[in-house]
């Protein structure tokens, strides 16, 4: 016990060092604890949940199952404690997710072989809701990029492109948020909603150098692409890509740090994740 208490305090202590402004700092010695106040994170930083929550109104492909939660028991075991436990099914690409590469690429990265670099830093926010709310089939492009480099004086480089088109704000209901509530194969034909053109996305892979993206609706290409080439072009050179992204809106256009971990699948073309994003605050 003694020895695990050591190796706890190190863990700790070099854990919550790292964290600046941290809201406290814990030693653990020979079964003791003593609480040592910081200044709050909460005072200097906000972190916003980028993810929506996976239940029976989640939004998934039309072809696709929903997902669904199977109630195992619940209750006051005979031992005198509480105790629940459920089971959970769900296709990898719906609600919030990750697209590995490996779902538009052959030999290219799978869910567990993301290299974390991939999954967190700084994110900016390309602000095309007006746009999107003007056209559904919007397809976001190269213009729309030089656009945010030329207000912010700088080139999308090592960051996590976000693409906010507005569509967040639908969620929920299936025929506003993907152009139809109908589902089947027949109903793929039926999508309309905003993506990133084909032609951006080779901009990025030529021109520069970013570490993710990701977009609050169901697919980085739009609706009604048939040859989903965004996906292929990115694809190809290992850059994944988030969808279903929530509170895009909640984002400065620069400056947040994001961080997304996707359920570790081996083997996995896409998952689930869980999506955050730190904002410093005055």
């Amino acid at each position: 016990m003694q020895s695990y208490l050591s190796g706890l305090a190190s863990f700790l202590a070099v854990t919550l060092s790292v964290s600046a402004a941290g809201a406290q700092t814990v030693d653990v010695a020979a079964g003791q604890s003593r609480v040592h106040s910081l200044t709050s994170v909460s005072s200097t930083s906000r972190v916003i949940d980028l993810t929506h929550p996976f239940d029976q109104r989640t939004i998934y492909w039309p072809t696709e199952t929903g997902f669904q939660l199977i109630r195992g028991k619940a209750g006051i075991t005979e031992k005198g404690y509480y105790y629940a436990a459920n089971r959970f099914s769900a296709a990898e690409h719906g609600g919030t997710h990750v697209d590995a590469p490996i779902h538009f690429f052959e030999g290219r990265h799978t869910v567990d072989q993301i290299p974390l670099a991939r999954l967190m830093g700084e994110a900016v926010v390309i602000d095309v809701s007006q746009a999107c709310a003007e056209d559904p089939d919007y397809q976001i492009d190269v213009g729309d990029l030089r656009d945010w480099e030329t207000t912010h004086q700088r080139q999308l480089v090592d960051v996590i492109v976000m693409l906010r088109t507005g569509f967040g704000r639908h969620w929920g209901d299936r025929k506003r948020y993907l152009g139809t509530d109908q589902t089947g194969p027949d109903a793929v034909a039926q999508l309309h909603f905003p993506g990133l053109a084909p032609t951006a996305a080779r901009w990025l892979v030529e021109h520069r150098a970013i570490k993710s993206i990701g977009i609050d609706t169901p697919s980085i290409d739009y609706g009604q692409s048939k040859r989903f080439q965004s996906h292929v072009m990115l694809f190809e050179h290992n850059i994944l890509a988030f969808e279903n992204v929530a509170n895009l809106e909640k984002l400065p256009a620069k400056g947040a740090t994001v961080t997304a971990l996707p359920m570790k699948i081996a083997g996995g073309s896409g998952a689930p994740v869980r999506i955050i994003a730190t904002i410093e605050v005055d």
